[in-house]
């Protein structure tokens, strides 16, 4: 079993920067791919970022290309969503997710392991 903790979420303004983390307990996590999803009220989940189990392939939901940077620690055993520029329609709860995989994964439905979410609420 892994446990993921999702922290960094707070209020801020718009154009200012977050950084959220994702720490894992229960098992290391080195071989496993994580991921980012955020849920707007009234909206479905959707993908923001993922990174394989090395940490050398990510991709990013066109939404937040070019702000925003996924990455993993594994000497902490926590993954980090780097979140820059943002804007009022980046507020959400926004969960980790991970997979024992050396994949890229997407799709949400792909994880067995997610955190319990992380409020990010930006102002204009």
């Amino acid at each position: 079993q892994v446990q993921l903790v999702e922290s960094g979420g707070g209020l801020v303004q718009a154009g200012e920067s977050l950084r959220l983390s994702c720490t894992a307990s229960g098992r290391a996590f080195s071989n496993y791919a994580m991921g980012w999803f955020r849920q707007a009220p009234g909206k479905e989940r959707e993908f923001v970022a993922a990174v394989n189990w090395s940490g050398g392939s990510t991709e990013y939901a066109d939404s937040v290309k070019g702000r925003s940077t996924i990455s993993k620690n594994y000497a902490k055993n926590t993954a980090y969503l780097q979140l820059d520029s943002l804007k009022p329609e980046d507020t959400a709860i926004y969960y980790c997710a991970a997979e024992p995989s050396f994949g890229l994964i997407v799709q949400g439905d792909r994880y067995t392991y997610w955190g319990q979410g992380t409020q990010v609420t930006v102002s204009s």
